[in-house]
Order: C-alpha cells, then sequence, then structure tokens
C-alpha cells in the first residue's frame, strides 16, 4: 500500500466523519500500523498540502491537517464511483465525447484519459470515448477551467444489440477484468468467516479494512458498471461488489472504535 492512498483512505473513511481534520501525530501512529515509518508520514503530507489537498493549522503545539474543498469534492467522487452502482435500466443510448487538445499538451491529454477511464468512458477510437450511462456533465466540469481542451459531446445509439456488445468488447478488456475480479474474490471469500465472526482486534480490522478498500478501489478505472444486456456470460463482478460492501460493513465498527481511541475522537452521522 502506497502512503499516500493510506492517507486518503484514512480521511476518506474516518477523518472526514470526525470533523475533518486530523492531528500529525494520530496520523504518524494510525500509519505506523502499515509500516509507514514517521519520517516518511511527515514527507507524504507536506507534498499533499503543498499540492492543496489539504490545510494545516495550529492547535497549541500539535499540528492538525485539515480537508478543504478540494480534496472533499475528490472524497465524494471517490467514494461515489467505489460504493455506488449504475442503474441496471439501460435506455440504449450511449453518451461520447471526442476530445481535441494540442500536441504541447501532452500532460493535459494523459489527464482527459485518465479522467475519462475513472468516469467509466472507454476508448472506442483515438480521442473518442464512449460511455453506457450520462456521465457528460461530469467531464465537462472537470476541464471547464482547461483552454486547451475542445471537447464534443453525443448522445447516440448503435446498429443493435449485436453492435452495443461489439463495442462494449473493444473499449473494455473485460475477460481481464472478470478475471482480477475472480481473484479478488478467491483472496478475500475466505476471511469472510473471521469478519462476520468478529474475530478480529480492533487494530486488524482497521489495517484489513483499508486493505480491502485499497485492493477494490482500482477496479473502478477499469469497470464503466456496464449494462447486464452487455456483459459477458460468468461475469462475477456484481458478486465482487456486494462481497466488498458486506466486508467493508462488517469491519467498520471495530475499526473506528480503533480509530477514535487512537484520535480521541468520536465519528458523526454518515451520509
Amino acid at each position: 500500500m502506497k502512503p499516500r492512498s493510506i492517507v486518503f483512505d484514512l480521511f476518506g473513511d474516518y477523518v472526514r466523519y470526525r470533523g475533518g481534520a486530523a492531528r500529525l501525530r494520530t496520523l504518524s501512529t494510525l500509519m505506523d500500523c502499515f509500516g509507514v515509518g514517521d519520517s516518511t508520514v511527515r514527507v507524504v503530507l507536506a507534498r499533499l498540502r503543498k499540492e492543496g489537498w489539504f490545510d494545516v493549522r495550529r492547535e497549541g503545539r500539535e499540528t492538525l491537517y485539515a480537508l478543504n474543498t478540494r480534496s472533499l469534492q475528490l472524497l465524494d467522487e471517490g467514494r461515489s464511483r467505489i460504493f455506488d452502482r449504475a442503474p441496471s435500466d439501460w435506455d440504449r443510448h450511449w453518451y461520447m465525447v471526442i476530445y481535441s487538445v494540442p500536441e504541447t499538451e501532452r500532460g493535459v491529454r494523459d489527464r482527459i484519459r485518465k479522467e475519462l477511464a475513472w468516469l467509466g468512458f472507454g476508448p472506442l477510437a483515438p480521442s473518442t470515448y464512449v460511455a453506457p450511462h450520462d456521465r457528460i456533465r461530469q467531464v465537462r466540469e472537470k476541464f471547464a477551467d482547461e483552454p486547451a481542451v475542445r471537447l464534443d459531446t453525443l448522445r447516440c445509439q448503435s446498429g443493435g444489440l449485436p453492435v452495443d456488445r461489439e463495442m462494449a468488447a473493444r473499449c473494455w478488456d473485460l475477460a481481464a477484468l472478470n478475471e482480477d475480479y475472480r481473484e479478488l474474490l478467491r483472496t478475500y471469500r475466505v476471511r469472510m468467516p473471521s469478519y462476520r465472526a468478529g474475530h478480529l482486534s480492533p487494530e486488524e480490522a482497521l489495517v484489513e479494512r483499508m486493505r480491502l478498500t485499497y485492493d477494490y478501489r482500482k477496479f473502478p478505472f477499469r469497470d464503466p458498471d456496464l449494462p447486464t444486456e452487455l456483459l459477458p456470460a460468468g461475469w462475477v463482478g456484481h458478486e465482487a461488489h456486494e462481497m466488498f460492501m458486506e466486508a467493508h460493513d462488517l469491519l467498520g465498527p471495530s475499526a473506528e472504535s480503533f480509530y477514535d481511541e487512537v484520535a480521541g475522537t468520536r465519528p458523526v452521522a454518515q451520509p
């Protein structure tokens, strides 16, 4: 697990529901559970602050790292993509994004591709991405302040369901994705009885819950949450998502109690 990811997961699952700020010593203690030393914690947090993800304030001798508008938006988007599923009904429409970026703006072009993948779009052709769900507004909002980016967006239909399936197969490597879902199920299914029985200590529950989230969070970049009509036979993505949700919930109370013990906090209502 990368220290940067651990920080965001701590803020996403715990800190944001406990006032939105955490002491440096609290973060250091928690990250030590993952073998991340104090010096590394300080370097990572300093970089994240410099990048604008956190605000810093002092309370006596304590340094607190606090979420701001930018980081809260990132956590909201991430939580939605990881935890929420798109409606199962599909109206057979595709949403297309055609982008144009000057050759001198390669960094912007790479960011467009990553953002489109995160929002569930797949590459149908060079500079042309499609998705079965309407996330055009989110795409436009992402690049509203990028004058170098031109976006053309369309709502369209293919010639029929066979064409739709062929398009899906071209845009996403569903066979490889399905096999990775199977591997996730093989890894965590054997642990579910222990989760259900509450055999893990509070510290173990927090570590296990964060490892689970770390392993699962890569899938929204690759899985567009396709309608049932477009999925291959033997698809296990839905089963993997249900297992993830159950495990995350089972580990939650014990993991949260450990966080509160370390941080000296109390949770507030979650959405």
